[in-house]
């Protein structure tokens, strides 16, 4: 990474919460109308999560027209929020409900609108409530190049959600939406 965050070397090492989706299934933390992975989303990225094993997970998302920046391409915020959502539900296997502290991207090689992408993503470990992670992305399909197009780190912090949320979660309240979407694994 050329950004001047750096990852310490003293990060203590995290286990798997024994309550996390178990590998190979699709991680579910967020309301159906989030923007990162709600299957409600009309306008979202609808990244869908994969836990993998100990403290790694997959992703997938289509590069749709909507999400163009420069002319036929993938726009870099857009790209920004799909890592948020990739690394910070991969922060999840670890039991900890996380907020985005610091993000970083290399965007390597323009993404094409209506590619595939396959993201690969790790917990690193953790300081205090600090957990640190990182994030690879791929376009999938048989003429892709093998190459990564960006690879992204993170910092995220552990929050207990129903403090951290109460102001705004009643202003958003849907009905039938219940507090322990919203809670630890």
């Amino acid at each position: 990474m050329s950004g001047s965050f750096a990852v310490p070397e003293d990060l203590e090492p995290l286990t798997r919460h024994p309550k996390v989706s178990p590998p190979g299934q699709i991680m579910r933390y967020h309301h159906a109308l989030c923007y990162g992975c709600g299957d409600d989303a009309i306008n979202g990225l609808h990244v869908a999560v994969t836990a993998g094993e100990g403290l790694t997970s997959t992703a997938t998302m289509t590069v749709r027209q909507w999400m163009e920046g420069g002319p036929g391409v993938i726009h870099g915020g857009v790209l920004s929020a799909a890592f948020d959502e990739v690394m910070g539900t991969t922060a999840l296997l670890c039991g900890v409900p996380v907020v985005t502290g610091h993000l970083e991207i290399d965007f390597a090689k323009p993404i094409p609108i209506d590619s595939s992408l396959r993201f690969t993503a790790e917990i690193l470990g953790k300081q205090r409530r600090k957990i640190y992670t990182s994030a690879t992305a791929y376009i999938e399909g048989p003429d892709a190049p093998t190459d990564p197009v960006a690879r992204s780190r993170a910092l995220f912090v552990g929050i207990d959600p129903r403090q951290h949320f109460s102001e705004h979660v009643a202003k958003a309240q849907r009905p039938g939406e219940h507090w322990s979407k919203y809670s630890s694994p």
